[in-house]
């Protein structure tokens, strides 16, 4: 079965400000990297989904330093970037026409934040078709909302998420 590992909206605004930084941000970063190593030693497709904001004022517009991927993450020249400007990195983008071209039947996800774009991609992948995917535990993250801590939200993203939309595995199956 042909893969690609998804990396959804890994970008310097959740590692710039304070009140912005993923939980366990630094363990996410290290496990997204692995992963990205096990990647390229499979040969398996690595895609990064950029947000990108509309209005030159948002926070994450095209050019902006918060912006950026982060620049900790083992990204190359040949690796895909996808930028989309809804939670949905399906909507309004190249990918789904992408991931047929190349004959991607799973995807591998893992990125930020989990209980909105990730959320929406992964939902999404499922209606598109997708129905085997994998979600790396310890490889995505979020921050804290007024109701939920950010492990709280995690872990109630995975609850539902688990042998529904993808199924769970732990980062230490994909070593390189």
């Amino acid at each position: 079965m042909k893969q690609a590992l998804v990396i959804v909206d890994m970008q310097e605004v959740f590692f710039m400000d304070r009140k912005n930084y993923l939980f366990e941000s630094e363990q996410v970063v290290e496990n997204i990297n692995n992963l990205i190593q096990w990647a390229r030693a499979n040969d398996i497709q690595v895609i990064f989904i950029q947000h990108t904001d509309l209005g030159q004022d948002d926070e994450m517009a095209f050019g902006k330093p918060e912006w950026k991927l982060h620049n900790r993450l083992l990204k190359q020249l040949e690796d895909k970037v996808i930028q989309k400007t809804t939670w949905d990195a399906f909507y309004g983008t190249e990918l789904a026409q992408y991931l047929q071209d190349s004959m991607i039947e799973q995807l591998i996800f893992v990125g930020a934040q989990t209980e909105f774009c990730l959320d929406t991609t992964i939902r999404s992948a499922f209606s598109h078709g997708y129905h085997n995917n994998i979600l790396i535990a310890g490889a995505h993250s979020t921050i804290n909302s007024e109701a939920l801590d950010a492990e709280q939200i995690i872990k109630h993203h995975e609850y539902i998420w688990n042998n529904r939309f993808v199924n769970i595995q732990p980062n230490t199956n994909f070593q390189a």
